[in-house]
């Protein structure tokens, strides 16, 4: 069965976790056989976005498994607007990522309204990193953008009650639970809210988390043979538009 994985980084990071070159990304992919990830550039998420892009650019021209996010800083829209166009015509970038801790931006902020509008305008998903109770906003923030499609990175964090019944709410919020922290129950209550399968995606935070983690939460959700397909790859390929995977391995 293939594996996408829809949330991981290429490079390093300030944490004790160890985190490396994309050569590093490929080799846990091939351990656990995840066959494509769609990555950001740390560089980008931390510090700045348009030089991590550019540096992403090139790791991409020559990783044809890795697919990539373009950051967005919501503090520097117009730079990113620029920054979005020139990645997405690359033909390697698949979709938009937003933190909120780095930049120091809400997600009702003004400054994150005019990037959620710059994403939606370019048709692309987001991979937005959620992390608290503002889940509960974008519902709401979603109406107007009829275009923008959000994946809630790390499904709330310690909010994954409220980014459940957000995903419920909207169709075009989905739920990726990589997380340190493995809450047991999380998947079954976000599709006792009312989330379906369809809405689910594989996601694992690498390097920053071994893929094992991530794995290890899909297998003790009990999902069916159809279900699992599902939640490891045919969402991703269907939101990301990337078409048939051929598998590297069979999922165990």
């Amino acid at each position: 069965m293939p594996i996408i994985d829809v949330h991981a980084h290429v490079g390093h990071w300030p944490f004790h976790m160890d985190s490396r070159d994309a050569a590093f990304n490929v080799r846990l992919m091939d351990r656990y056989g995840i066959d494509l990830q769609i990555a950001s550039a740390a560089e980008a998420v931390v510090y700045d976005a348009v030089t991590g892009n550019a540096a992403l650019r090139e790791v991409l021209a020559v990783h044809p498994r890795l697919l990539g996010y373009a950051v967005v800083n919501p503090n520097r829209i117009e730079e990113s607007a620029k920054d979005l166009r020139r990645c997405l015509d690359t033909g390697r970038f698949v979709g938009a990522k937003i933190h909120t801790h780095y930049p120091g931006r809400h997600i009702g902020t003004r400054q994150m309204a005019e990037a959620f509008d710059l994403v939606d305008e370019a048709g692309v998903p987001l991979l937005l990193h959620t992390w608290g109770p503002e889940v509960a906003l974008l519902p709401e923030l979603l109406e107007s953008r009829p275009r923008l499609r959000i994946i809630m990175g790390h499904a709330g964090g310690d909010a994954w009650r409220e980014a459940a019944h957000a995903a419920a709410a909207c169709d075009r919020l989905y739920l990726e639970h990589c997380r340190t922290v493995t809450d047991a129950g999380r998947i079954a209550y976000a599709r006792e809210a009312g989330v379906p399968v369809e809405r689910l995606l594989f996601g694992t935070d690498s390097t920053l988390i071994d893929p094992c983690v991530a794995l290890g939460v899909v297998r003790d959700a009990g999902f069916g043979r159809e279900e699992l397909e599902r939640v490891l790859w045919r969402n991703a390929a269907e939101l990301f538009a990337l078409g048939e995977i051929s598998p590297t391995r069979p999922f165990p």
